[in-house]
């Protein structure tokens, strides 16, 4: 097979630039995967062993035996559409590769259990690697993102309300804000990375009936159901590193939706920042500018562009997990005690979210920490208007000493004037009659200064910085 026919039977992330070549995208990879079931394998024929109903000998050689550059992983995805499911092959081969070694510990691979306990651990397994990176990123774009709001505390810029200029902000406040969606996305994912993400023990319908039989055959009558169950799921979840879930969860699955809700979110939040950052990246606007690389952002047709590439990227996240993640939640709605059709639709739903979110944090951090903020552009935008950008601190001024609606009706004149003449506000209040009594010219400008009209935003980036950011190292 040519090197194209063979890059068709993968998807090399060709259409979905946001994760191509990161962490995540391996972290997810059928290759991944499959490891990841082997090693819920390996781990329920430890967890086996340790009570004594599996021989030690046997569960180190199954997991020797378990792993995936020893099995035809083509060949188990094709086996698949016999069965409906990659674990009915993948027990065979990994059965067939064990006995090559040890022909006893063969007849222990798989004991008890069933396809669901594996791919479901697995799943978990694959969620718990994937999260640790995606946190880890997060903490990353967390980080710079409070540097920025620290650093442009006090830099004023235009506030923006239905896409129009309102009042003046402070880009400290914008990435303190940010940096709070950010925090949010950790805080949410930590919560199901913390005890959400459990293994999957029920065995053919959630009564766990084939584990406690083979028990009693393998470890004597010694073993008592209660006891036994019990000790089996915390000698699993101890293999794995995952949770001890309550129940069996196989038509159960609230652990998917939580992790589908948390990843939604994070790919929201981080859209709201790629949003953001196209908009105040605009030619007309000029605010910030993404990091350069040699390459980065260039047009095929037009040589003079640099695009916003890291921006679009989660962007396009942003927009895809979402829809995604509530296909995960409608999997909820599963018949009986194990779906036809609604756990088999969850996988790759469950791989495309953590794999686009695990690119959009990798993308966030980097767009994060070489962001380029433009205080000059900030300034002179905030300008544009002729000061009416803070027509609203002076309809407050004027008020107490010319009534609230003949503040308002002097200012909507004089704003009308300003726009009309393309003057400074300031220029056309001192000209008014009404106000020259009262104030000076220098003391209108003043009060027309958009720079000096920023309310409590410092105040405010300062309480957001309060709030400690993850230092998570993986």
């Amino acid at each position: 097979m040519s090197p194209a026919g063979r890059d068709a039977l993968t998807d090399a992330g060709l259409l979905s630039p946001v994760r191509a070549g990161t962490p995540a995208e391996e972290a997810v990879s059928d290759l991944a995967w499959l490891q990841a079931m082997l090693d819920a394998e390996a781990a329920l024929a430890r967890a086996q062993a340790r009570l004594g109903t599996l021989p030690e000998a046997a569960a180190e050689t199954i997991t020797g035996c378990a792993r995936a550059d020893r099995l035809d992983l083509r060949a188990l995805a094709l086996a698949a559409r016999e069965t409906a499911n990659p674990v009915v092959g993948l027990v065979q081969a990994l059965t067939r590769v064990v006995a090559a070694e040890d022909p006893a510990a063969a007849e222990y691979v798989h004991r008890g259990s069933t396809s669901q306990d594996v791919l479901d651990t697995g799943a978990m397994l694959v969620a718990a690697r994937t999260l640790r990176l995606v946190r880890a990123d997060l903490a990353r774009t967390a980080g710079a993102l409070g540097r920025l709001a620290a650093e442009h505390r006090d830099t004023a810029m235009p506030g923006r309300t239905l896409a129009l200029q309102a009042v003046p902000t402070t880009f400290g406040l914008k990435a303190a804000g940010w940096r709070q969606l950010v925090l949010d996305a950790e805080e949410r994912l930590a919560r199901v990375a913390d005890g959400g993400l459990p293994v999957s023990l029920g065995g053919a319908a959630g009564t766990l009936a084939g584990y406690l039989e083979y028990a009693r055959i393998d470890g004597g009558a010694g073993q008592q159901p209660e006891g036994y169950a019990e000790r089996l799921a915390e000698a699993f979840a101890a293999e794995t590193g995952l949770a001890r879930p309550a129940l069996p969860w196989h038509a159960l699955r609230t652990p998917v939706a939580d992790l589908a809700s948390a990843l939604g979110f994070a790919a929201g939040a981080l859209g709201k920042i790629a949003v953001d950052v196209q908009n105040l990246s605009r030619t007309e606007v000029g605010e910030v500018a993404e990091p350069a690389a040699a390459g980065r952002g260039a047009s095929s047709a037009m040589p003079h562009k640099r695009n916003p590439v890291l921006s679009t990227l989660l962007r396009s996240a942003a927009l895809q997990v979402p829809v995604l993640a509530a296909g995960l939640v409608q999997c909820l709605v599963s018949e009986d005690e194990r779906s036809g059709g609604a756990w088999h639709a969850e996988w790759q739903l469950l791989r495309e979210c953590l794999r686009l979110v695990g690119g959009a944090a990798h993308t966030a951090a980097e767009l994060a920490e070489g962001l380029t903020a433009r205080p000059e552009r900030m300034r002179a935008n905030l300008l544009l208007t002729g000061s009416q950008v803070v027509s609203e601190r002076i309809a407050a001024v004027l008020a107490p000493e010319l009534g609230k609606a003949a503040a308002k009706q002097l200012l909507t004149r004089a704003s009308a004037a300003a726009e009309e003449g393309g003057l400074p506000l300031h220029e056309v209040l001192a000209a008014e009659s009404a106000l020259q009594a009262r104030w000076g010219a220098g003391e209108l400008a003043e009060l027309c200064d958009p720079g000096a009209y920023t309310g409590g935003a410092g105040m405010l980036v300062d309480r957001a910085l309060e709030r400690s950011a993850p230092t998570l190292e993986f």
